[in-house]
């Protein structure tokens, strides 16, 4: 089979490449820049793409083929001024109509894909404070919910051209080579890491591997479809969890990060930070996933030998 992934470049995409490639499925990555991406797994190549359109690419489609739309600028790279804002929201927005612009001609060429898997994050439910949220929790209000919305609803015209959609709310992704963690570890292995703001407010995580094993389980459920919560069945409270990092580095974890001094270093984006979303995986247990890391202290472990 064919998987096309868009944003294939970044740490997701080459860890979902990785295992598909060496399954024997032709992978391709697009890329604005294919002869500067670097250290794809092997059997993964680069095509180039302009970001926002089917231009250059659409042909790539296959009957059976697949999606993976994972393409869009990071959330937490800077404060969020308006001009960052928009680029966000337009990133992801425009990466999912050139995806639907794809699939509608490949559709129309009696060549339609099996599947389009559609990133997305638990930034869609807002701050939900104590309550346990599954996928039918509606949308919050916030900047992260507006975007993840629209992201979703970016790739919704395919399911009515007749193609199975998934769409997967990811958490904070734990693998020390990038993302949220990768940010943490500098002051944490200096001793200087703890909680932020209170540290009650919920964290919804998932360890790299399960990240990864979920999108090939749901990639490959035929009967499966719609959104599903990426994220550990045990989330943790900011400050157990700061606890548990510290603890599996050796290092103390005494200095908690005041609210007001987030909020005066990354602006809005401090909320992201400090909101609480205990968010539960109902929908991909219920399909018969297994995580392989269900607890914390079992994932810090094996990351952190």
């Amino acid at each position: 089979m064919r998987v096309v992934i868009t944003g294939g470049s970044g740490l997701i995409g080459r860890a979902v490449a990785a295992p598909l490639a060496a399954q024997g499925h032709d992978v391709v990555v697009l890329s604005r820049d294919p002869e500067k991406v670097r250290g794809l797994p092997a059997g993964v190549r680069a095509v180039r793409w302009d970001s926002h359109s089917a231009a250059g690419w659409e042909t790539l489609l296959e009957a059976r083929s697949a999606v993976i739309n994972l393409a869009g600028e990071g959330i937490a790279d800077g404060r969020w001024s308006e001009e960052r804002k928009r680029r966000i929201r337009a990133s992801r927005v425009d990466a999912g109509r050139a995806v639907v612009d794809a699939v509608r001609q490949a559709v129309e060429e009696g060549r339609a894909p099996a599947v389009v898997v559609q990133a997305s994050g638990i930034g869609y439910y807002g701050d939900t404070g104590e309550q346990e949220i599954g996928e039918n929790h509606p949308p919050g209000g916030d900047f992260l919910a507006e975007v993840s919305v629209a992201w979703e609803a970016s790739t919704a015209e395919v399911e009515a051209l007749g193609v199975r959609r998934v769409v997967l709310r990811t958490g904070v992704v734990l693998d020390p080579n990038g993302g949220a963690l990768a940010k943490m570890l500098p002051p944490f292995r200096l001793g200087l890491g703890g909680p932020l703001g209170g540290g009650r407010q919920w964290l919804p995580w998932i360890h790299m591997a399960d990240e990864v094993a979920a999108i090939l389980f749901l990639l490959a459920t035929p009967a499966v479809s719609g959104p599903f919560n990426l994220c550990a069945p045990r989330p943790v409270q900011n400050r157990d969890f700061s606890r548990a990092l510290a603890h599996q580095l050796h290092r103390p974890s005494l200095l908690p990060v005041p609210a007001p001094a987030l909020r005066l270093a990354l602006g809005e984006l401090a909320g992201a930070l400090l909101r609480s979303q205990r968010a539960i995986p109902r929908r991909l247990l219920a399909a018969g996933y297994r995580f392989r890391f269900p607890e914390l202290s079992e994932a810090l472990a094996d990351l952190f030998p």
